[in-house]
């Protein structure tokens, strides 16, 4: 079985510290999290070291999930652990640059089941990237907009 990284960055004309909120404010996360996706707190929802959640993705009967615990998490870092279909990290850290953040996602995973293996890099790898960046774009536009605000 062997380990895939899928790893984006984005510049966003914001503070580290705003940018941070939108990954780790439930509210905030919804808007720009994949519209298939759902995160639910296991509990009440936090980003603290152990804290468990789990993401849905919302296809009819199936429902997939995985199961998730934060692993770590410093002042502008948050590091998801997860099991289910896939197993392994989902690290978002901020940046701070002059000019804003960069923001760095980094998917680390394996797949345990070859079946499921086979079908992920046969239909849905460049697809998950896309996604990946699609959703960067999104959190940008959240980021960028709650500093616009008054």
């Amino acid at each position: 079985m062997s380990r895939q990284v899928f790893e984006q960055s984005i510049q966003i004309a914001a503070p580290a510290t705003l940018v941070e909120r939108c990954i780790t404010e439930q509210a905030l996360m919804h808007r720009w999290l994949n519209p298939a996706l759902r995160c639910e707190p296991v509990g009440q929802w936090s980003t603290e070291v152990g804290t468990r959640s789990r993401f849905v993705v919302q296809i009819p009967i199936l429902k997939p999930t995985l199961e998730n615990v934060v692993l770590e998490r410093e002042p502008g870092l948050v590091v998801w652990g997860f099991q289910g279909f896939f197993s392994g990290c989902d690290r978002w850290e901020c940046q701070p640059e002059a000019s804003g953040t960069c923001l760095l996602n980094r998917f680390e995973f394996e797949i345990p089941n070859p079946l499921v293996r086979f079908g992920f890099n046969t239909f849905a790898a460049a697809l998950t990237q896309q996604d990946m960046q699609a959703q960067l774009r999104r959190l940008k536009r959240v980021a960028e907009g709650l500093l616009a605000k008054p």
